[in-house]
């Protein structure tokens, strides 16, 4: 049964049917208004494919594929962790208007130590919230969605619900327990198939597929020719894991049935392909010289590899180094389609379009934000905090500057007043120090203070929540936890 505001969209299915000559216009060269396929990795890092730098893992069709498209170097997930950053690319907004800031709870890890009470968490993505998915099916696409949702297991708030009206997982439930499946590790190639059905059946008509993997998120799995191809390959420098390795090499091998199968139905020309991760990789695999990991928002916890193929209408062998946020594809999509932004939807994205087609050398928008009002429990690589990956905390990136506004230290021990010794504030250059390493809030405080008024002028804007009490259970003498690997959730 589709969703009440589906229903409310009818009339724009209708409309968007009679104004198929205005969408042509918008369209490429031949009048068919374009497909999409977003193939989304889970918990892949920027580092963790040959087109971003790994000396050891193997990612021969992203590759190719990134030498047929467009590489974006700074593209970010729209959080540091899985369901937010699925939230902000479905929803095109920022978490603040989603209220998904975390997977399950915002106050994970040890509830001692954590000096404020965290914003509390929705885990499902409102069913009013109108998706990418169902402003593409009022224009008159069919939509599919392939693999993982992770916004609430509640059968009135998954895909079916949100606009997706073919939905297939073959890893649920528990995806994430390991199983004995040589051919079909994580799923992947089960999904890939079913996308590739799905292509099938509605070649006639444009479509928007996604394409939600499980790889690599732990448990690891890998076909046991991909591991043993990386148990007996050399280490690299940075790079050794062999599983992980392989079962990057088999995530890779599903990529290129998915162009394949396009190519094979000649849908290849009209179809825009974007491949991207959800989040930054777990502890497991080193980010250098990206400071941290998952659930961070440090460089290495929200920057992702990003490609964009569009056989003719994007430029091969492309690189932009403008900041891209995964929010933006909703409106890039309708841009494309030349389909309109539902009633009353607020769009937090840009149209990628004019950059992706070399209309434009930049977008208009002046930063990206982020905003994490809890606590998520193990530390990152070179992380801030021991116990923590992050602890309340509001992000930007403006050009070249990042700043982070941390809430604790804000709230608690001066704020403004005592910026030069509270750590509230870190500002750097990423064009001189993409590592994150040093921290220009005192040396800079001009550059700082305006970057904080936008900031929160930002959070003015979206209702973004800060942390306001005092957390009465909080005991900094509290032991703190050993350390049991990298956190995987």
């Amino acid at each position: 049964m589709p969703s009440t505001h589906l229903r409310i969209f009818a009339l724009l299915a209708l409309l968007a049917s009679a104004a198929l000559p205005l969408f042509a216009a918008a369209a490429p060269a031949g009048g068919s208004r374009p497909n999409f396929v977003v193939i989304f990795a889970d918990d892949l890092g920027y580092r963790d494919t040959g087109f971003t730098g790994s000396d050891f893992y193997e990612t021969p069709t992203l590759d190719a594929l990134a030498k047929r498209g467009m590489v974006f170097n700074h593209a970010y997930a729209g959080a540091g962790n899985c369901a937010p950053s699925r939230a902000c690319l479905h929803s095109g907004q920022y978490s603040p208007r989603t209220g998904v800031y975390a997977v399950q709870r915002t106050d994970r890890g040890p509830i001692t130590l954590q000096r404020m009470i965290a914003i509390p968490n929705r885990e499902d993505l409102a069913t009013e919230n109108v998706t990418v998915a169902e402003a593409l099916q009022a224009a008159g696409y069919a939509t599919g969605l392939f693999g993982k949702w992770h916004l609430s297991g509640d059968p009135g708030t998954l895909p079916p619900a949100q606009g997706y009206e073919t939905y297939f997982d073959s890893r649920t439930p528990n995806p994430n327990t390991r199983r004995d499946e040589p051919d079909d590790p994580k799923g992947a190639y089960s999904l890939t198939r079913a996308a590739g059905q799905f292509f099938e059946k509605n070649r006639e008509r444009p479509f928007y597929a996604f394409i939600a993997h499980h790889a690599i998120h732990s448990a690891l799995e890998a076909r046991p020719a991909s591991l043993a191809r990386f148990q007996a390959k050399k280490p690299g420098a940075q790079h050794s894991h062999a599983l992980y390795a392989a079962c990057v090499y088999d995530l890779d091998d599903t990529v290129g049935l998915v162009v394949k199968k396009l190519r094979e139905l000649g849908l290849e020309e009209n179809t825009l392909v974007v491949f991207t991760s959800d989040n930054g990789a777990t502890g497991q695999s080193s980010q250098e010289p990206l400071r941290g990991n998952k659930g961070a928002y440090y460089e290495g916890g929200i920057r992702e590899p990003f490609i964009a193929a569009w056989p003719g209408r994007i430029a091969a062998g492309a690189r932009s180094d403008v900041p891209i946020v995964n929010l933006d594809l909703y409106p890039t999509f309708l841009d494309a389609a030349g389909a309109p932004v539902p009633a009353g939807k607020m769009l937090d994205g840009e149209s990628l379009l004019p950059l992706l087609t070399g209309q434009a050398p930049a977008l208009k928008r002046p930063a990206i934000f982020w905003h994490f009002p809890g606590y998520l429990d193990a530390p990152v690589t070179r992380g801030r905090d021991p116990i923590f990956r992050t602890r309340p905390t509001t992000a930007m990136r403006a050009g070249d500057w990042k700043l982070h506004l941390h809430h604790e230290e804000w709230q608690l021990d001066g704020g403004r007043e005592k910026l030069a010794t509270n750590r509230a504030v870190e500002l750097y250059n990423l064009a001189d120090d993409p590592g994150e390493r040093n921290d220009l809030a005192n040396a800079n405080p001009a550059k700082r203070d305006e970057l904080l008024r936008e900031m929160f002028a930002w959070m003015k804007r979206t209702n973004a929540p800060l942390p306001t009490q005092r957390n009465p259970k909080y005991d900094p003498a509290a032991p703190v936890p050993k350390k049991k690997g990298p956190a995987i959730d």
